[in-house]
């Protein structure tokens, strides 16, 4: 017996956010499946996209604290945490 290569979800959604997502799918050729896994595809790429916002913005906050304007400076605090003299 072969397994099902899908899972089924079931959701409740407000009468008017359900229309909506008829219309969404009529108007896309999609079903509303189709439609259900782009919209999870897209989210996902929002979450990394704001992941990397915070991490970049991360990044910036030490680079100022530690004063960093360029990959010299990088290399000089690299060495400098390795012990090594120039």
């Amino acid at each position: 017996m072969m397994s099902r290569t899908t899972k089924t979800m079931t959701v409740s959604l407000p009468p008017q956010v359900y229309e909506e997502v008829e219309k969404l799918a009529r108007e896309e050729n999609k079903t509303k499946s189709e439609l259900f896994r782009e919209m999870v595809r897209v989210y996902e790429e929002y979450l990394d996209e704001r992941r990397w916002r915070r991490l970049k913005r991360a990044g910036d906050d030490t680079a100022t604290r530690l004063q960093i304007t360029s990959e010299a400076d990088i290399e000089r605090i690299v060495h400098e945490a390795r012990g090594i003299r120039e």
